[in-house]
């Protein structure tokens, strides 16, 4: 079942109707869904879909198996190419229209000497064809990163250049509509936005249910998923103790350096830099502190991953003498309220992503959190969601109760956001998943309902 990825899809499929030269790079992390974005994409390409996916060999090895799927998609006798020029050669030669599709190139381009499969791309790209459309997708971000750099041989070679990124919140809750709501920010807050992940979660049962049975067990899907290929891609060159040291919270550098034993060679700030290249942490900060580097706290990106270093990563001892159910009531259950509490301000953030980019809000030049002193009760603090615009600031609370939020409540938070000089101009609103007791003209007030309207 195809899902969301409405914007990306259109970008797509007219890359494939025009008739210029075209030739596309597709990437993003694993299990996002780049295939199957390719895949409904081609079903409107007027002309034949040859698909490879390179594997971890030689260029010989990928040269054979890439021959034979020209072979199998065109329905001819088996034709051995001996080189990749050879190939686009011989559909160039042809009546019909081709979309050649290599996915995985990151194993290809490792297959031969630094940037030299990249060069031979080049040749291919510029003598491109008129008969055939090439899509070029790749998984290890930091690797296909490359190819956009000035000193890549495919440096400007693509027509279109495409980030493929986890699904929000609101495109994940598609593959589970007939979900209550706070279930649906349940299953995204916990298992994140991975449409593969998502396409496991069993809505019939419980979050707990889902949990025992998908992330617990050693041999379980996700727990297997996680282990062995997410981690075995970041342990060959990152300390796996920085993602155990985040878990479910924010740390600043000088806080992983302590985790760290307090060693600090230069190695962290290179490895941080890699992780968030690769996708695998974000570093965040106050929209108000920016440059402050006080202020900047890492976090781990992935809400899967968030939650196996929070409750399983380092416990698979206990996990095997508990067993799993044991395990959930006795680690797990007594904070899984909180855990996804602390991602709702996230989602909240993505909503407001949402309506700026869709105009219903206009002239917002900054969306995050913003950092606060209160002279009158001589402590500092975090407001959760802040718009940022040309003179004012729309602050926006964030409850994720079941309960309806009273009037007193959010009388009590304006008079705190009272005490705060130096704000200037400000609108305040809130947003609670149980929504409002009351109506009001002075607040800006979101429901839970509302963050899945259909206009967003």
């Amino acid at each position: 079942m195809f899902v969301g990825r409405v914007e990306e899809l259109s970008r797509l499929q007219e890359q494939l109707n025009r008739e210029d030269k075209t030739a596309i790079l597709i990437y993003g992390k694993r299990r996002v869904g780049k295939s199957t974005l390719i895949a409904e994409a081609s079903k409107s390409f007027d002309g034949k879909v040859i698909s490879y996916m390179c594997v971890q060999s030689n260029l010989e090895g990928n040269l054979t198996l890439m021959s034979r799927s020209i072979s199998i998609a065109l329905g001819i006798p088996e034709i051995r190419f001996q080189t990749l020029k050879d190939i686009f050669d011989y559909l160039g030669s042809q009546n019909d229209s081709f979309l050649f599709v290599i996915d995985e190139y990151q194993y290809l381009k490792q297959a031969g000497k630094k940037n030299e499969i990249d060069s031979y791309m080049q040749i291919i790209i510029d003598m491109l064809p008129s008969n055939v459309k090439l899509i070029m997708c790749g998984s290890y971000i930091t690797i296909m990163k490359e190819l956009m750099e000035e000193d890549n041989p495919l440096f400007g070679r693509f027509t279109e250049i495409m980030h493929i990124e986890e699904f929000d919140y609101y495109d994940a809750a598609l593959l589970y509509p007939e979900s209550e709501l706070r279930r649906k920010f349940e299953n995204y807050a916990i298992f994140g936005g991975s449409p593969y992940v998502l396409s496991t979660i069993d809505s019939k049962k419980s979050i707990k249910e889902n949990i025992i049975k998908l992330l617990l067990p050693e041999t379980s899907v996700l727990r297997t998923y996680i282990e062995n290929v997410i981690l075995k891609e970041i342990q060959k060159a990152y300390d796996i103790r920085i993602f155990q040291l985040i878990g479910n919270g924010s740390k600043k550098y000088s806080d992983l350096i302590s985790g760290l034993s307090g060693s600090n060679n230069g190695l962290l700030d290179k490895q941080l830099k890699n992780l968030i290249n690769m996708e695998a942490v974000e570093k965040i900060a106050p929209i108000n502190k920016l440059d402050d580097k006080k202020k900047q706290f890492y976090v781990i990106s992935d809400n899967l991953m968030r939650f196996f270093f929070t409750y399983i990563f380092g416990n698979d001892m206990v996990i095997r003498m508990l067993g799993e159910e044991v395990f959930y009531e006795t680690y797990i259950e007594k904070s899984i309220d909180e855990f996804v509490q602390r991602r709702f301000e996230g989602i909240v953030v993505q909503y407001f992503k949402r309506k700026v980019r869709s105009r219903s809000i206009k002239g917002v030049l900054n969306i995050g959190s913003y950092w606060y002193d209160d002279p009158k009760e001589k402590k500092n603090g975090q407001f959760d969601v802040v718009l940022k615009k040309e003179d004012e600031y729309l602050i926006y609370e964030c409850k994720f109760f079941n309960r309806k939020m009273t009037l007193q409540e959010c009388e009590d938070e304006e008079k705190q956001v009272s005490n705060i000089g130096n704000l200037g101009a400000i609108e305040l609103g809130f947003v609670n998943l149980g929504g409002f007791e009351f109506e009001s003209n002075r607040y800006s007030l979101i429901d839970g309902d509302m963050l899945f309207a259909n206009e967003i």
